[in-house]
Order: structure tokens, then sequence, then C-alpha cells
């Protein structure tokens, strides 16, 4: 009996001790983590009843030094309302405010005419100055309320990136870019504002023990805020002088997958979206593809040299051109250089060099290589809409797909697939994982650090150090004569340029091309991989001419601002 007895003291004490330690949760959550949404809640509910408080989690990008800049936050903003019935002369009030609104007439008098309806809101999101300005005239009929609205420091800032809130039907969520994707972390449930709290907990006592909540949190990038606005310069003034269609380029660690910056170089001010803009909202870095061309032939050439076919030594002779299932392949200019080694091949960008290799390797295992790089698959990076790259042609039974494809012709890769693929030859061979967000930091006072595993092993570490070599010599001699070696730091580097593919009647243009470009630094010990591309230049031929410059001053760029050491 006596032990019955201690036992029933014991199951009552633990009940006691978890319901204590739920309301001290509770509570702390309230008073303390969220105690400032609570309090402006409260403030709201004697401005506009009825009404709940707009919270979301943050976006941060980082400084170099480890410091957060705040890319999506909150604040402050205002709505400007109408109660018809007691509005009087709606022609005067829309004189009197709609030098703070951008209200139209026709639309302010439609509401200001409805005279049995107490409340009409007539604008949102009005800034601080114009609401006062409102508030001074004292009419009758006019209301402002304060309310919390989505506001992103940096405007334009890496925008297709960092994405936008928009309504769908009545929902307001993320509809594009990290706010999209991380939607289940960022949002806020505002729909318990005016319940009462301890009806609340004795009413859902198992609720709150048993019941797993959905994380509600604020998100860290690896997007650095330095180096992301220098890469949007840059790419603003190559596609201003080249007159581009499009603009792109990435920066990432390869041996992390860290993004440090991403961008474009058309961008929009998400503190003030306009319908017209819809089209540029999504972000062809992760859903376009595009046809490469060259920057694809340090990958074939990692292929023969892993499989023991080549070395950087070995020899073949350039003709100029071949024949394969009866179409005609040649170099860019059309001329044979005789006996060649493989560093020729990327020095000169040879593409019959690396129809060499292909047939040194055969179909299948070239092949079997190109899909290891998963090509034709996801990346996996934290942004909604991935597009697969196109690779079906490593599937033909022609040898013609197979030679066109180790130039980077007749496979369409998205920018991230690009530089994921192109890593592997800066990371030892392993495929890394692109990512955006390094941290969560959640609501109830825990954060999480985000790390990818390595990818697969896709080259021996010895391929991709006799590879690096040859790419450290084509900076050194080959690109632009030589006029952009570093004397202090081994740059790994190859440009590449693509005819743009007719998209209905099929073949190519042949005045319209992709210029690309990659590269990594120090070479044998890389902590960037730089990746641009220009869609359609006008007036200019080889990609060597249209963003060579540009990569030399991002190089440097980052070797100042991260202060990277000398490695030679």
């Amino acid at each position: 009996m006596k032990n019955r007895f201690v036992v029933r003291i014991r199951i009552i004490s633990a009940l006691f001790i978890v319901f204590a330690l739920v309301l001290v949760g509770k509570l702390y959550i309230v008073q303390i983590v969220q105690g400032e949404s609570f309090s402006q809640r409260a403030d709201r509910q004697y401005n506009k009843p009825q009404a709940s408080v707009f919270d979301r989690g943050s976006i941060s990008f980082q400084y170099h030094n480890n410091s957060l800049f705040t890319a999506a936050t909150l604040r402050s903003c205002f709505i400007v309302a109408l109660n018809p019935s007691i509005l009087e002369n709606p022609e005067d009030v829309w004189i009197q405010v709609s030098p703070y609104l951008s209200i139209g007439r026709e639309l302010f008098l439609e509401r200001a005419l409805k005279k049995t309806d107490p409340y009409e809101e007539i604008a949102k999101k009005v800034t601080e100055q114009n609401a006062k300005a409102i508030q001074s005239l004292s009419i009758s009929g006019v209301m402002v309320y304060e309310e919390r609205c989505r506001f992103y420091p940096g405007e334009s800032l890496a925008s297709q990136t960092v994405g936008l809130l928009a309504f769908k039907e009545d929902e307001y969520a993320g509809r594009y870019g990290l706010e999209r994707y991380y939607e289940d972390i960022l949002v806020r449930d505002t729909t318990d504002t005016y319940k009462n709290f301890f009806v609340e907990i004795f009413s859902n006592i198992k609720k709150t023990i048993f019941e797993k909540k959905s994380p509600e949190g604020n998100i860290v990038t690896s997007l650095e805020l330095g180096t992301q606005m220098f890469l949007e310069k840059r790419l603003k003034d190559i596609n201003k002088k080249w007159s581009s269609d499009a603009t792109g380029g990435i920066i990432m660690n390869p041996k992390t997958g860290e993004i440090i910056a991403m961008a474009l170089d058309s961008s929009f001010n998400l503190n003030a979206l306009e319908a017209s803009q819809v089209s540029s909202f999504g972000n062809p870095l992760v859903e376009n593809v595009y046809e490469m061309g060259s920057i694809i032939k340090p990958l074939t050439i990692a292929a023969g040299i892993d499989a023991g076919v080549i070395n950087s030594k070995t020899t073949y002779d350039d003709k100029g051109f071949l024949i394969l299932n009866g179409s005609r392949i040649s170099n860019y200019d059309g001329k044979g250089r005789g006996v060649v080694d493989m560093q020729e091949v990327l020095s000169k960008s040879l593409n019959t060099g690396v129809a060499f290799v292909v047939s040194k390797l055969g179909n299948k295992q070239f092949g079997d290589y190109f899909k290891s790089l998963e090509m034709g698959e996801e990346t996996g990076i934290d942004l909604p809409n991935e597009t697969r790259g196109l690779i079906s042609n490593l599937d033909s039974t022609r040898e013609l797909e197979y030679v066109t494809a180790s130039y980077g012709q007749g496979i369409a890769l998205t920018p991230i697939g690009t530089v994921r693929a192109l890593s592997t030859l800066a990371n030892a061979g392993v495929l890394p994982h692109p990512h955006l967000v390094t941290e969560v930091s959640y609501d109830i006072g825990t954060s999480r650090t985000i790390s990818s595993l390595p990818g697969d092993q896709v080259f021996k570490k010895e391929t991709t150090e006799e590879v690096t070599r040859m790419l450290v010599k084509v900076v050194d001699t080959a690109l632009l004569n030589g006029k952009i070696k570093n004397p202090h730091y081994a740059v790994a580097a190859k440009t590449g340029t693509a005819q743009i593919a007719k998209p209905k009647e099929g073949g190519y243009y042949t005045d319209r091309f992709l210029h690309s470009f990659f590269g990594y630094f120090p070479a044998y010990d890389p902590q960037f991989i730089i990746f641009l591309y220009t869609v359609y230049p006008k007036n200019v031929s080889y990609a060597s001419e249209t963003l060579t410059e540009s990569f030399s001053e991002i190089t440097q760029f980052l070797i100042n601002y991260y202060q990277i050491p000398p490695d030679r």
C-alpha cells in the first residue's frame, strides 16, 4: 500500500512538473521571444479592431567579417481608409489627399460613395511622412492606421534570390526566391492574436505537449553583401557595354557549396513592385538552361585523364575539322594545327581535340562521366522552380551527339548546374551541393547551422590536379596572350562561346552566341569559383573579349576584399 502511494505521488509530481515546464515555456515565449510582437498586437487593437498584425521572419546576408545585414525584415507602414457613411464632399477630399496617395480618382470616388459601408481601404504601405500629412488634414471620415509590412533594406539587391510576397487568392505568402522556399520557417501564425493565454493553456495541454508545431524562425544566408554588390555592378556594366539580352553570374565556395553571390544584370525594387515587372521575378540562374560552350571542355579532358586514356601530353593530329554522321565538326576558326597535345586543346579551345578524347573514351564511358556530374539532375539548391539540365543527347546512338556535348553544345544546363559540375575540378573531384542558407534561428530561442554533406567523388584528386595545372597555363600564357596572368596568384580559368539554338525551327543562329567564363582560385586550394555568362552580346565574337576583363576585376576584388595571401 505504501509503495502504491509513493508511485501515485511520483506520477502526480511528474505531471505537475511537466505542466509547470509548459507554463514557464509559454510565458517565456510570450514575454521574451514574442514580447515585442504581442505588444504591437495589443497596441493595434486600439487602432483597428479585428485586424491581425502582419508578422514574418527575417532574411539576412553576411559581411565577410561575419556580421549580418538584414535583407528582408518588417517596418511600420500605414493604411489609409475611409468611412463613406460620414464622409462629406468626396471630390474635395480627393483633391486634398491625392498628393499623398497613388490611388486614382475614379477608384477613390467608387469607394468613397459606398454610403452604407463604414470602412473602405484606399491605400496600403503608405509612408510615415504621407500618413502624417493626411492625418494633419483632420478630415472627418478619413482614417490612418499603423501596421507592419515587409521591407527590404537592400531594395533591388539580389532581388530574384531574395524573392517577394504576393497574394494568391486570399493568401499572402512567399511567391518567389527564398521568401517562397523557406515559407514554412518565415511565416508566422497570427490567428491567435486575440486568444486568452490561460484559456489556451488549460484547454490545449495535450496539444501543447505532444503535437509538433512547424518551426518559425529567421534565416541567415551565405550571400556576402559587398561581393553581391560588386558582382551586380559588373554584370550591369557587361550587359550595357555589349547590349546583351541578359547577363548573369555566380560566385561560390567550391568546397562547401555556399553561394557567396548570385546576380543578374536585371533587378527590381522589392519595395516598389510593379505589375509590368512580373516577367523579371523568376530566377534564370536556376530556372533557365543554356548550351554553355567550351567551358565544358575541361570536364571532357578530366574524364579522359581520369579514365587513363589521355594525359596533358597526349597528342593527336589536328586537321581543323572532321566529319561525323554526315555533319562537319570544326575548330572555331576552321584551321588545323597539326600534331598538338591536350594542353593546346584547352589553350586554343580546339573542338577536334575534345572529339579525339571522346573517341578514346567511347560514347558510353564519356556519357557516364557526364551523367555522374548530375548534369541532368537538379542541384537541390534552396530556391524554387529549379530546372533539370537537358542531356538526352548523352543517350544517343550517334557519335555526333557525344562529340558536340564534349564542347558544350547539344546539352543545356542551368547556370547553377554548370557551376556545380565545374566545381569538381576545384574540389578534388567531389561534387558539391550548392546552397544559400547557412543558419536558421528559431523563435523559441534555438538555432541550427546548415551545412551540406559532401557529394560523390566523380574524378580522382590526381585528375583534378592535372586539369588545374592545365587551366592555370591557359590563364598564364593563352588567355589574351597572358595579359591577365597574376604573378602572385595561380588562377585556373576557361572561356566558352556557344551558338544559340533557334527555339522553333531547329538548328542554330549563325550570328548569335552565348559567351561564358569560369575560373577558380587560389588554383591549388580554391576558395572561390566564379561563373559568368552573357546572352547574345552584339558586335563581338568571343567570350575572351566580353568577359575576361570582368573576371579579372572580380578576382582582384575578392583577393583584396578577403585579403587572400599569395600562393606563388
